[in-house]
């Protein structure tokens, strides 16, 4: 997604989550404030956000493309997360500022925090040791932690993908919570439980680059439930050799269910 003959980038998210308007009441002739809420949790969220940033976003981004870049322009967005590529840093820097000015039409604003203008590319680890500075800044989007690598051979530039670092510790609090709760219902229940997550997970983050970190969690996993099973009595008899018995029955073992990127454009735009 990011190869570019150039090393610039833009990464923004997410877009303010409030937005004000004013009508005028044709009752009592008032102007009447209401509030229109990106609630994060919320169901209708990414419903809400699509519809409007469609308009806001969207259309003005595709228009930019035509009348102002210079080089290539990508655009991500999921709900109101963003990420924007560039060839050139002088359109990244533009489009950041020309963005703001378009968002504050609107009553929306860039998170402060989360917005950052980063290089990212398969030049940008020669340009950086070039100028002396360190690896390449990495950046976080739906649930992965993005990294400029290299291949297996170390011959050519790859994007890696990795379980963003919160999203993995949330997970694991999430089942050894849930462990707590039913540590004393049947083992063959727990197992089948814990079998269901696993293969949502999988699902979703057992895509090439990743299989390190999915294979860590299911190892992680792994201890908190044995940890469980012998708090279920003080004299447990639960030995590693019995639980590893218990994993490979229960616990799905990872293995990379997605292609690679290359492979999934392939069958959308053959050439």
């Amino acid at each position: 997604m990011f190869l570019s003959t150039e090393s610039s980038a833009i990464y923004i998210l997410p877009f303010a989550t409030q937005v004000q308007h004013g009508i005028p009441s044709p009752a009592t002739n008032l102007q009447l404030k209401f509030k229109v809420i990106f609630c994060v949790r919320g169901v209708i969220s990414p419903l809400l956000a699509n519809i409007y940033l469609h308009y806001v976003y969207d259309l003005w981004a595709h228009a930019w493309r035509k009348r102002h870049a210079t080089g290539d322009m990508i655009v991500v967005r999921y709900a109101d997360d963003t990420i924007v590529g560039f060839q050139r840093r002088t359109d990244a820097e533009r489009f950041l500022n020309d963005l703001k000015e378009r968002l504050a039409e609107f009553a929306l604003s860039l998170h402060p925090e989360k917005t950052r203008l980063i290089e990212f590319g398969r030049f940008v680890a020669e340009e950086r040791i070039r100028r002396g500075e360190g690896k390449p800044e990495t950046f976080d989007f739906l649930g992965f932690t993005h990294i400029c690598g290299l291949s297996r051979n170390r011959m050519r530039f790859q994007l890696k993908r990795k379980t963003k670092r919160k999203r993995k510790w949330a997970t694991i609090r999430n089942i050894v919570e849930e462990l707590r709760r039913i540590r004393h219902s049947p083992i063959d229940e727990q197992g089948r439980w814990l079998a269901a997550v696993l293969r949502g997970h999988y699902a979703y983050f057992a895509v090439p680059t990743n299989i390190t970190a999915v294979r860590t969690l299911h190892h992680l996993i792994k201890v908190r439930w044995l940890l469980s099973l012998r708090r279920r009595s003080q004299k447990h008899r639960l030995s590693w050799l019995r639980m590893n018995v218990l994993v490979e029955k229960y616990l799905p073992f990872p293995r990379v269910l997605h292609p690679w990127p290359e492979q999934r454009f392939l069958v959308k735009h053959p050439r």
